[in-house]
């Protein structure tokens, strides 16, 4: 069973962290939301108060097959100023994680030189935030181990990308067949 850690941070897009767990767990795999917080509740941009599986300072990411990180703008400060979780991110990306971010958050990517060179998409606005990445304005983006998204309107197909990564095309088929996409 494939294991993502999903990043909650005030501020987080409820449905961008949301709608991607619920895919990932109905594909089968382990999510475990990991508050950046210093404590399990953690507020939605849109106050949605979520009770995050662990702290960051609990977590040890080396059983980690993916790293998920929801957009929303005060949410992506909070990651972005977080040193341990870019120190997590920055590991991940060298070993070939999955590292996936959708709406804001692929800043925190591109700041830190992650996207450089790679195709990546994000919010409309955001792109100037993507260092050297070359800016495609897709829905969601794949480059080998990095999937970037560009907001709340596809958080499902965000979710479906990171199924696809591991389990396949045609888990995204049962699974958008069980939850009657057309």
């Amino acid at each position: 069973m494939k294991k993502a850690y999903l990043f909650l941070a005030d501020g987080f897009e409820t449905v961008e962290a949301l709608a991607t767990v619920d895919v990932m767990r109905r594909a089968g795999m382990q999510v475990v939301t990991v508050s950046i917080m210093g404590k399990n509740e953690v507020q939605s941009a849109h106050d949605v108060t979520v009770v995050a599986d662990a702290l960051l300072e609990q977590c040890d990411f080396s059983d980690a097959d993916a790293l998920v990180l929801p957009g929303g703008g005060l949410g992506t400060e909070n990651l972005s100023a977080c040193e341990p979780l870019r120190a997590e991110l920055a590991t991940a990306c060298r070993k070939g994680i999955l590292v996936a971010a959708i709406c804001a958050a692929p800043m925190v990517l591109g700041r830190m030189g992650l996207l450089d060179g790679r195709k990546a998409t994000c919010y409309p606005g955001c792109e100037t935030e993507l260092g050297t990445a070359c800016y495609t304005a897709a829905s969601v983006e794949k480059d080998n181990n990095i999937i970037t998204a560009c907001g709340p309107a596809v958080s499902f197909d965000f979710g479906f990308a990171i199924v696809e990564y591991f389990c396949g095309k045609e888990m995204v088929a049962t699974l958008r067949s069980q939850m009657q996409f057309a």
